[in-house]
């Protein structure tokens, strides 16, 4: 990925996101057990934004290695990182390989906590807000309206399409601009990997972004 690819995918996702009641604001972050951050759908994306806005304090200073190792829990807990990869493979997911499934979803959760890490990388007076009420998607599933509030107080959207599961509540996709599935893009442009060179040109495809997001950092 170049690095012009990757300020378009920055932009994109930090475009995404967006206005209300629940603010997270100067209050110190802490983890919770998953039995707590997962009791409600909005659980888990309050305790999701916390952790992000704490990640985004520490900025450039801190080594992306260390805010990466921070962060990581939090991203496994809120998401539900093998459904996700799951919906963003297609079809072909059930057919692969145990051996290839776990390379791939180590990879996969590799890139999305990196991708929250390069997005969320410096604070400047920002806050989040999450809207206390949710809104039915279908198939019992709900979708938690998160708002980004940079400091000239303009929104940005990103919503969390929540699914009740084992762990209690977690993420299954993200909604950009509060519509833009995040998985349905994901879907698309693994397909095409899948096509030319199988589950090894995704994964490669995969940790080149990590490297490119972290800046070499983490190999």
């Amino acid at each position: 990925m170049t690095k012009n690819d990757t300020s378009q995918t920055r932009r994109r996702t930090l475009f995404a996101l967006g206005a209300t009641t629940l603010l997270v604001g100067g209050l110190p972050w802490r983890p919770v057990s998953a039995a707590t951050a997962n009791d409600t759908p909005i659980a888990p994306i309050q305790q999701l934004n916390a952790a992000l806005l704490a990640t985004m304090k520490q900025g450039p200073r801190t080594p992306f290695a260390e805010r990466y190792r921070t962060l990581a829990p939090t991203i496994e807990q809120v998401f539900d990182l093998d459904g996700v990869l799951a919906r963003s493979v297609g079809l072909s997911w059930a057919s692969l390989p145990q051996a290839q499934q776990a390379v791939l979803g180590n990879a996969f959760r590799r890139y999305t906590v990196s991708s929250y890490l390069a997005n969320f990388d410096s604070f400047s007076g920002q806050s989040f807000q999450v809207l206390p009420q949710t809104r039915a998607a279908g198939d019992g599933q709900v979708v938690v309206e998160s708002r980004l509030v940079r400091a000239d107080g303009a929104p940005v959207a990103m919503d969390y399409v929540m699914n009740r599961g084992p762990k209690g509540w977690q993420a299954v996709d993200v909604l950009m601009n509060g519509a833009i599935s995040r998985v349905a893009v994901q879907r698309s442009d693994f397909r095409e990997l899948l096509r030319q060179g199988g589950v090894p040109a995704l994964t490669a495809s995969l940790e080149h972004k990590v490297a490119d997001l972290s800046g070499g950092m983490l190999t």
